[in-house]
C-alpha cells in the first residue's frame, strides 16, 4: 500500500533553428483577428474570380488540415480550440457562399473551381449534381452532425456529473500523498477544461447543423434567381437558363459541402475520441489486429465468399489473401510485442530496455533523497483503515484535518504521506515529521475505544489503555458494549477516530515546525490578491519574509490562529518602521492585536476566563531576575528556584483542571514570554496571557494565586491560602 510520489513529467527543449516558427506564432492573434475581418468583407464586398478560386482552395486546405489534426489528437483536449475553429470555419464557409452566389448571379461565372465540380465531377448534368449534392447534405446533417451533437451532448452531461467524484478522488489522492498541490491543481483545471469543452461542443455542433440547413437553402435561392435574371433579364428560354446557372449552383454545393462534410467528420472524431497515449490510426491499428486468429478467421469467411456462384471471386480472393497475411504477420510479431495476441503498443528501440531500466533507477534514486513532510506509517494489520471503502475511512477523515486545520489555524498543511510499515507491529502506527518520529501508537481495529473524561463509573470490562492524543485512562471494548459504556460516562470512538484525533492533536502542537517560508510566501500573495497596497508597503519593505516566517512560527507555537494575515501585517508594519525589534517582542505585539479572537476560545459560556496569577511580589521578583543579553531579556533563575516554581505550577493548573475546563495562566506583559518558554516542556498546552491581552468584555475570574515565597528557602509553603483552604470564594474582576 505504500503510496509512491509522482515523477514530474519531462519537458522538452525547443529544438534549436524554430525561431521562424515561433516569431510566426507569437502573432497567431493579429493573424485571426484580420482573417475573421476578412471574413466580413468577403460577405459584403464583391471579390473577382481568381481570388475567390484561391479562397476555396483555401477553404479545402484548412478543413483537410482539420480533419488531419483531430486523427493525430490523443486526447479531446489536445484540441481544445475546436468549438471556436469550428464557428470561424464555418463563417469562411457561409462568406465564401455568399461571394460566389454574388458571382454567379450576376456573371454566370463563378471562377474555375466551382465551374470545374459542374462540369467535371458531375458530367455537366445538373440533376446528377444535385442528386448528389442531396445525398451529401443528408450524410452530414442526418447522419454525421446529428451523432456529433448527441454525443457532444452526453459527454458535457456525464462530465458535469462526474466532476464531484473526480475531485473527491483528487482530495483523496492529494491527502494520501499520491500527489503534491501543483499536480492538484493541474488536475483540477484539466476536469474543468474537459467540462468546457464538451459543453462547448454541444453548442458548436448547431453551427454545423445550421449551416447545411443555409447551403440548401442558398441552393434553392440561387437556382431560383438564376431562372429569373436568365429568362426575365437576359431573355434566355428556361432549358438554356437552368443549365447555366443550375451547373454553377450545384458546383458551388458541392464545393462547399465537401469542406463542411470534412469539417463535421473531424467534430465526429473529436468529440469521439478518448484519452490516449497514440493517435487514432494507432489506435485503431492496434486494436483491430490485437487478436490475429479473429483476422483468420474474417480472412476464412472472405474465401468462402469468393467461391459462391454469382458472386465476384477476385476481389474476395484478393482481401482473403491479404487478411491471412495480415494474421500471419501480427501472429508472428507477437512475441516481440508487449501483449499475447499482438503488439499493445509502439515497438520499442534498440536498446530501449536499459534506457528504461537506467531511467527508473534515476528516478528511485531521486525519491530516496525527498523527504516528506508528513508522514503516518500504519502496521500490516492496520492497513484497511486507510484502504479505498474500508471501515475506516482514514483518507476522509485526513482531508477533514486538513480543512480544520485551515479553519482553525489558518494554516494550509501539507499532504500526507500514509504508506504501510512491515517493520511496525501490525497494530501500530506511527507519525513523522520530516523523517524524524514524533509519536506512535497501537490501534486494535476490530475494538472500540471507551475514554473515561474522569467522571466515568467503574466496573467496565476491557483491556485499559490511554488515549494517545490527551493521555486520558480509556478501555478497548468490543462493538456491542458501547451502550453500556455510555451509560457508565465513557466517550465511546473506533480505531480511525482514535488515529485521526490524535494526528489532530500533533499537528496543532507541531503546526510551527511545519509553516514552511514557501507556505508564508503563499499567504502573502494570497493576501495581495484583496489588499495590495498592505502587502506593498509592508513586506518586504519593513519587515522581510524570514522575519515574518519566524514571528507566525512563534504565533502557532502557542497555538494563535494565524487566519487573520491582514491584522499581523498591518500591526507589524505600525511596530518594525520604528527602533529595531527582536523577533519575540514582535509576537507579543502581534499577540495584542490578535487577543480578541483567541482569548474568546478559552472563555466558557458566560464569558468567563478561568484562570490562576502570579502574585504581585512574586512577578516583582522574577522581572528583577531579568537579565539583558545579545538575544534580548533573559530570565536567570537558580536552579533551586526553577523546579519549586514549576512543581507550584503543575501542581496547581493540576488541581484547577479537575474543576474547569479551561485554565490560563497570567501574568504581566514583560514577563509572559519568559514564563512560556519557562513552562513550554513541563506544560506545553497550558495557555500563558498577559494582562494587556485580556479584552474589556471578558471577566477575569482568579481562582488561584501563586505566592512569592515559592522563590524562598526551602520548606516554605507553595501555595497561599487559596490553594490550601476554601477562603471566601474566587476573586472576580473586569477589565
Amino acid at each position: 500500500m505504500a503510496t509512491a510520489a509522482s515523477v514530474a513529467p519531462r519537458v522538452l527543449a525547443p529544438r534549436k533553428g524554430g525561431g521562424g516558427l515561433s516569431s510566426l506564432a507569437r502573432f497567431a492573434d493579429v493573424y485571426l483577428a484580420f482573417g475573421v475581418i476578412g471574413v466580413i468583407v468577403v460577405l459584403v464586398v464583391p471579390i473577382p474570380t481568381h481570388f475567390l478560386d484561391l479562397l476555396l482552395c483555401c477553404q479545402l486546405a484548412l478543413s483537410l488540415s482539420v480533419l488531419l489534426g483531430t486523427l493525430y489528437a490523443n486526447e479531446p483536449l489536445e484540441f481544445s480550440g475546436f468549438p471556436s475553429l469550428l464557428l470561424f470555419v464555418t463563417l469562411f464557409r457561409v462568406a465564401l457562399n455568399v461571394a460566389s452566389s454574388r458571382l454567379i448571379l450576376l456573371q454566370a461565372d463563378a471562377g474555375q473551381v466551382i465551374a470545374a465540380f459542374g462540369d467535371f465531377v458531375v458530367g455537366g448534368n445538373y440533376v446528377v449534381g444535385m442528386t448528389i449534392f442531396l445525398i451529401l447534405l443528408v450524410i452530414q446533417f442526418v447522419v454525421i452532425t446529428k451523432g456529433a451533437g448527441r454525443v457532444a451532448e452526453v459527454a458535457a452531461r456525464f462530465t458535469l456529473d462526474a466532476m464531484p467524484g473526480k475531485q473527491m478522488s483528487i482530495d483523496a489522492d492529494l491527502n494520501a500523498g499520491l500527489i503534491d498541490e501543483q499536480q492538484a491543481r493541474e488536475r483540477r483545471q484539466k476536469i474543468e477544461r474537459e467540462a468546457s469543452f464538451f459543453g462547448a461542443m454541444d453548442g458548436a455542433s448547431k453551427f454545423v447543423r445550421g449551416d447545411a440547413i443555409a447551403a440548401l437553402l442558398i441552393t434553392a435561392i440561387n437556382i431560383l434567381g438564376g431562372l429569373a435574371i436568365g429568362v426575365l433579364q437576359r431573355g434566355e428560354d428556361v432549358a438554356q437558363a437552368m443549365k447555366i446557372y443550375a451547373l454553377l449552383t450545384v458546383g458551388d454545393g458541392l464545393v462547399s459541402q465537401i469542406p463542411a462534410l470534412l469539417v463535421s467528420t473531424a467534430s465526429g472524431v473529436i468529440v469521439t475520441r478518448g484519452a490516449s497515449d497514440a493517435n487514432l490510426g494507432e489506435d485503431l491499428g492496434r486494436q483491430l489486429l490485437l487478436r490475429p486468429r479473429a483476422v483468420a478467421i474474417c480472412a476464412s469467411i472472405l474465401m468462402l465468399f469468393g467461391l459462391v456462384p454469382g458472386l465476384p471471386t477476385m476481389p474476395f480472393m484478393v482481401l482473403s489473401l491479404l487478411c491471412f497475411f495480415l494474421a500471419w504477420a501480427v501472429s508472428k510479431a507477437a512475441p516481440a510485442g508487449t501483449g499475447r495476441g499482438g503488439p499493445s503498443g509502439p515497438a520499442s528501440a534498440p536498446g530501449g530496455t536499459a534506457a528504461g531500466s537506467r531511467l527508473g533507477e534515476g528516478a528511485a534514486v531521486e525519491q530516496l533523497l525527498k523527504v516528506d513532510t508528513l508522514e503516518l506509517e500504519l502496521g500490516a494489520g492496520l492497513i484497511p483503515l486507510a484502504e479505498s471503502g474500508g471501515s475506516g475511512d482514514l483518507l476522509g477523515r485526513i482531508a477533514q484535518i486538513r480543512r480544520r486545520m485551515a479553519s482553525e489555524m489558518g494554516i494550509l498543511m501539507p499532504s500526507i504521506r500514509v504508506r504501510d510499515n512491515l517493520q511496525l507491529a501490525p497494530r501500530q502506527y506511527r507519525i513523522k515529521i520530516r523523517g524524524a518520529t514524533i509519536a506512535e501508537g497501537e490501534l486494535i481495529p476490530d475494538r472500540l475505544m471507551a475514554i473515561n473524561p474522569g467522571n466515568a463509573r467503574p466496573g467496565l470490562p476491557g483491556t485499559a489503555t490511554r488515549d494517545p492524543a490527551f493521555g486520558l485512562p480509556a478501555l478497548w471494548i468490543a462493538g456491542e458494549q458501547r451502550g453500556r459504556a455510555e451509560a457508565f460516562g465513557y466517550t465511546v470512538v473506533d480505531a480511525a477516530t482514535v488515529l485521526s484525533t490524535h494526528l489532530h492533536e500533533i499537528l496543532r502542537s507541531h503546526a510551527a515546525d511545519l509553516l514552511s517560508r514557501q507556505d508564508v510566501q503563499n499567504m502573502v500573495e494570497r493576501i495581495k490578491e484583496s489588499d495590495p497596497a498592505v502587502v506593498k508597503d509592508i513586506v518586504p519593505n519593513v519587515i522581510g519574509l524570514p522575519v515574518l516566517h519566524r514571528v507566525l512560527q512563534g504565533l502557532l507555537r502557542e497555538r494563535v490562529p494565524i487566519r487573520d494575515l491582514l491584522t499581523i501585517l498591518e500591526t507589524l508594519g505600525d511596530v518594525a518602521g520604528g527602533k529595531p525589534e527582536t523577533v519575540d517582542s514582535l509576537v507579543e505585539r502581534v499577540r495584542v492585536a490578535l487577543a480578541p479572537s483567541f482569548v474568546r476560545a478559552l472563555e466558557d459560556q458566560d464569558h468567563r476566563l478561568a484562570s490562576m496569577a502570579l502574585e504581585p511580589a512574586l512577578e516583582s521578583r522574577l522581572i528583577q531576575s531579568l537579565v539583558q543579553s545579545n538575544q534580548g531579556p533573559q530570565l536567570v533563575l537558580t536552579p533551586f528556584q526553577v523546579p519549586r516554581l514549576l512543581k507550584a505550577l503543575e501542581t496547581q493548573y493540576a488541581e484547577l483542571s479537575k474543576r474547569r475546563r479551561n485554565v490560563s495562566l497570567l501574568c504581566s506583559a514583560p514577563l509572559r514570554p519568559h514564563i512560556r518558554r519557562l513552562i513550554e516542556r513541563s506544560l506545553p498546552k497550558l495557555p500563558v496571557l498577559s494582562y494587556l491581552e485580556i479584552p474589556r468584555s471578558t471577566q477575569l475570574e482568579i481562582l488561584a494565586q501563586i505566592r512569592a515565597d515559592v522563590l524562598g528557602e526551602e520548606g516554605a509553603g507553595l501555595f497561599g491560602p487559596k490553594s490550601k483552604e476554601p477562603g471566601p470564594g474566587p476573586a472576580t474582576g473586569n477589565r
